[in-house]
């Protein structure tokens, strides 16, 4: 037994929670098993590695850009409130379940069995219709500490053993089932990628690829509406047809707004990389265009990885898992759309999430919410990029302007039902804010009936898109496998 822990303990700290190491461990034996040469599967490996290195150093350089002026917000306005962002809502579940006196290292635990029973779910896909396996290690730590205080609190008189065993079973069949219902739309978004998205938005990657096929049905079979892609702005206006000129302006408008506000002395207080002999205005347009240069990093991984990641799981696809695809950062989406789009996704996502955060002062509510970059980010440019891909630009504006409605009125929620107000976050990102609420009141008020419910109603999910899905039955395999014929067909 000593041993099979300390052989977890291994893999878990060097290998399952490094996604980059593990993508790129993925790649070595998808290539092995494809008979190619050792040094192929190497070379593999490399470019896999590094470039999902290069996509972490893109999307933690995004994240601390903005982290200045989130800790500015809260310095100058003396705001003391929830902040809807994964890394937040992780150092609160923490606290939260130390505070009540129980071991977080259960977290741990729960990623292991959730891991496993989502390989079993895959393995039994003639019977569970499952095809993805999670491979986000960080997402999956993020969510296992979560999801770990939900319930702790729906249960606390709930032993450690049986913690452990529940929380597997249904985080497991929620990453199995939520990452499988993002394979249509991929595929779709990609030309056959490969992949799916196993981050936190799978039910909203799902939702609007729904929304945008009933909308096209409901018009003419096509898409409706001009695609970003497909715009060719007039005279001076032409110069936003490039993306990084888009990007840098529009982010220079976005954050220079709000530096404004927070004034030089407090931006010099928040953040050491502003020098003491450095112009205001200088600042904000270096802060802007620093945005721009992440995003260009940010594409450059993706490009790395995913081309090795989709060409070396044929291999385990075909010897060890037949049928299944990997699910992967969201970001990844990120190079099979118009680059514009994710900044659009952004700006219209934060637009919704200001004046929701304005409602929620207006209307007195006893949780204040400030932005974490994480979930205005990255959730809103993945749909922008799908949405965009569905039915165009209007499409992708509305879809994340609601989407932005939604984190701040669902977090807030959230943030006050389950207690992690006071310990200063919640998850915040798009599926935190609308299903696993209300997984968690179901929980909290039905007990293991609400788990019971909650677990049957994600396995029921992929044998509805099996045989009433719009790739229903021998397609619904054959996307994955072939979907060039899946496309002629």
């Amino acid at each position: 037994m000593h041993v099979l822990l300390s052989i977890w303990g291994f893999f878990q700290n060097n290998i399952l929670t490094k996604p980059a190491f593990f993508v790129g461990i993925i790649v070595f034996l998808g290539y092995l098993l494809l008979r190619k040469p050792f040094y192929e599967a190497l070379a593999g490996f490399i470019k896999a590695t590094v470039g999902y290195m290069i996509l972490n150093v893109a999307s933690g350089g995004l994240v601390g850009n903005f982290r200045p002026i989130l800790a500015g917000l809260n310095q100058r306005f003396n705001l003391n409130a929830a902040v809807i962002d994964p890394y937040f809502g992780q150092a609160a579940a923490q606290a939260a379940v130390e505070n009540i006196g129980r071991s977080f290292t259960m977290m741990m635990q729960v990623l292991l069995i959730a891991f496993l029973w989502n390989l079993v779910l895959v393995m039994a896909r003639k019977l569970t219709k499952v095809r993805t396996v999670f491979i986000t290690g960080h997402i999956m730590v993020q969510q296992s500490s979560t999801a770990l205080w939900l319930v702790l609190l729906c249960f606390p008189g709930l032993r450690d053993p049986g913690v452990v065993a529940m929380l597997g079973l249904f985080l497991g069949t929620y990453w199995a089932v939520s990452t499988n219902m993002t394979v249509n739309a991929t595929q779709e978004l990609t030309n056959g990628g490969g992949f799916a998205v196993g981050h936190q938005q799978m039910f909203g990657v799902w939702a609007i690829d729904k929304i945008g096929d009933a909308l096209n049905k409901k018009g003419s079979g096509t898409s409706q509406g001009k695609k970003i892609e497909d715009m060719k702005l007039p005279g001076f206006l032409s110069i936003f047809n490039e993306n990084i000129v888009a990007t840098s302006i529009l982010m220079t408008l976005f954050f220079g707004v709000i530096m404004i506000i927070l004034g030089k002395d407090t931006m010099h207080k928040m953040d050491g990389g502003f020098g003491a002999n450095q112009n205001f205005g200088f600042y904000i347009i270096e802060k802007a265009f620093t945005f721009a240069v992440y995003l260009q990093i940010l594409q450059l991984g993706v490009r790395l990885f995913v081309a090795e990641l989709t060409e070396s799981f044929q291999g385990i696809s075909n010897k060890l898992l037949p049928g299944s695809v990997p699910a992967v950062d969201c970001a990844a989406t990120y190079g099979f759309g118009h680059p514009n789009a994710v900044t659009i996704g952004f700006l219209f996502g934060a637009l919704g999430q200001f004046l929701a955060i304005i409602g929620l002062i207006v209307f007195k509510s006893p949780v204040f919410i400030i932005t974490g970059f994480v979930p205005v980010f990255f959730d809103n440019a993945t749909f922008a990029v799908f949405a965009n891909k569905k039915r165009g630009l209007t499409f992708a504006i509305i879809v994340t302007f609601i989407s932005g409605v939604i984190q701040v009125l669902g977090g807030a929620f959230a943030a006050h039902y389950f207690q992690l107000a006071q310990f200063g976050g919640w998850h915040g990102n798009f599926d935190w804010d609308t299903v696993w609420p209300v997984f968690g009141v179901l929980m909290k008020n039905l007990k293991y009936v609400g788990v019971g419910i909650c677990i049957v109603f994600l396995l029921a999910i992929p044998q509805l898109e099996y045989f009433f899905g719009k790739y229903r039955r021998e397609k619904y395999w054959k996307v994955v496998e072939d979907y060039d014929s899946v496309k002629q067909s």
